[in-house]
């Protein structure tokens, strides 16, 4: 196994840790951003979208999608089996999301790719994978920290580094290709995807209890976020 894979396999499966990790407002915001962006872009071809989550890990948004009226593939590297997995009727198809994504081209009318990019050594190839899958005009979402976040943008004019590279942090020394806005919608055109929304969560200065956060400073200037969430449609 690709060492990167299974490093990112220690931190994020067992327990609850992910459940609980996206239940948070900051992702559930997030995740909610994407959601919206992901079924507005697919509905505009069909009325029940084909929609894979890829790195489904405790299938939340999964979940939302199909009750939003999605058909709905959960994808991931591990099986997770939480305990009501046994009637739940969503397919999961394991993969290595490293590796040639394990359907058939012009299959899929979205994908929502949510904190996966910045894990992957190869980013643009697992972006031109998301293109082929796709049928014409089908959606791609993608969500990931922002590197030029409000607060990381002061920290690099006074001599610090920006969190994402950390190389300290317990889970952030995982994200080995971090992303501003720029760099992102850059990779988006380059794998033949037209940008078609653009979010942020929150804008958050300070740490721990002492810290603020903004909404409507995420929404006016969402370069500055916490989160970045692009959608993309395929056009070639």
């Amino acid at each position: 196994m690709d060492p990167i894979v299974a490093a990112n396999l220690r931190s994020y499966t067992g327990g609850t840790q992910v459940a609980d990790y996206l239940a948070t407002p900051y992702h559930a915001r997030r995740m909610a951003d994407a959601t919206d962006l992901l079924m507005r872009e697919t509905r505009r071809r069909v009325s029940q979208p084909l929609i894979a989550d890829l790195g489904a890990g405790a299938r939340t948004v999964t979940e939302g999608l199909s009750q939003r009226g999605a058909r709905t593939i959960m994808v991931d590297v591990g099986v997770h089996q939480p305990p009501r997995t046994a009637s739940w009727h969503i397919p999961l198809v394991q993969a290595d999301l490293t590796c040639p994504l394990p359907f058939r081209s012009a299959t899929l009318d979205g994908i929502f790719a949510g904190e996966i990019v910045e894990h992957l050594f190869d980013p643009v190839a697992f972006l031109e994978e998301c293109r082929r899958v796709l049928v014409p005009g089908g959606a791609v979402v993608v969500t990931t920290p922002n590197l030029a976040t409000l607060q990381d943008r002061i920290r690099f004019l006074i001599g610090r580094s920006p969190r994402q590279v950390d190389p300290h942090h317990p889970y952030l020394k995982l994200h080995i290709r971090p992303f501003t806005y720029s760099s992102l919608a850059r990779t988006f055109d380059l794998c033949g995807f037209r940008i078609v929304g653009f979010r942020s969560n929150y804008v958050i200065m300070g740490g721990g209890a002492r810290s603020i956060s903004s909404r409507l400073i995420a929404r006016v200037f969402p370069s500055l976020g916490g989160s970045l969430v692009l959608a993309g449609v395929k056009v070639r």
